[in-house]
């Protein structure tokens, strides 16, 4: 394995630059990043400190900074050490302003600016967090998303991931035996979406969450046939009712929830 030292430089929160540092990393094989994450670099001295542990360390430079005169300061020093230093964000926002025909207004962090947006995104957190699990059933219609599903297919990070989109996502667990809420049929405003995973793969899911407990582990929670036969029960309660089914197996929470988000999308045309 190889190991490259990646020097993640922001004067925000670093986001945008530590995102476009894994999407790249995950294309090499046999390739380990080592990542210096540097954020809410707003000073000369702090720049200079950064070109201190580039030289100690050197390695490839992504950064982020809308100052002028500290993109100078770092492109400089990168180069004085020779190291590639590129600012992730200066293609995307140069062809834009061509396209657009509009100045660039640079400002650290704007796109953290409180505004509208950004009160959704709040709000949708609360509500995710106020109906996990099957809380808070008496207002399951005032969701954008409903997820169902049997135990650990990922329902509950998926909903924290479409919260930070915006969109307000509750969860309702299957469980052999106990009645789904009659506000889960009665909803008629959110789109509701079955979750389904393959009965092995859950099986060792299960395992290794009642190992972390130190719970027993002969349960029919985790026996293989009694699993087969809750997944298929789920399968057809989502059949029954004409809900959309993601098979979580091979997914990503992020592609789960990208899913979803298009099956939203194309909800909310229909209904409008």
């Amino acid at each position: 394995m190889k190991t490259v030292n990646l020097h993640l430089i922001s004067d925000s929160t670093g986001e945008t630059v530590n995102t476009v540092a894994r999407a790249s990393m995950v294309q090499f094989e046999g390739v380990v990043a080592n990542p210096q994450i540097w954020n809410l670099v707003r000073s000369r001295r702090r720049v200079q400190e950064i070109l201190r542990s580039i030289e100690e360390k050197p390695g490839f430079v992504l950064y982020t900074l809308a100052e002028e005169s500290l993109r100078k300061e770092l492109e400089n020093g990168c180069n004085e050490l020779q190291v590639p230093c590129i600012n992730v964000l200066d293609p995307v926002v140069a062809a834009l302003a061509a396209y657009i025909g509009a100045e660039v207004q640079a400002r650290p962090g704007r796109q953290h600016i409180m505004n509208a947006e950004y009160f959704n995104r709040i709000e949708a957190i609360h509500f995710v967090l106020a109906h996990d699990d099957g809380q808070s059933v008496h207002s399951l219609n005032e969701s954008d998303v409903i997820l169902v599903g049997v135990s650990r297919t990922s329902k509950t990070p998926i909903c924290i991931y479409l919260a930070n989109r915006g969109i307000k996502a509750a969860n309702v667990p299957f469980v052999p035996g106990c009645p789904l809420p009659q506000q889960l049929f009665a909803a008629d405003m959110p789109l509701i979406v079955g979750l389904t995973k393959d009965p092995i793969q859950l099986v060792d899911i299960r395992k290794n969450r009642l190992r972390m407990l130190n719970q027993d582990q002969l349960t029919d929670y985790v026996d293989a046939e009694t699993v087969t036969q809750e997944v298929g029960e789920a399968r057809r309660l989502f059949t029954r009712h004409n809900w959309p089914v993601i098979d979580v197996t091979r997914r990503s929470i992020e592609e789960a929830a990208a899913s979803i988000i298009q099956m939203l999308h194309r909800w909310q045309e229909d209904v409008e």
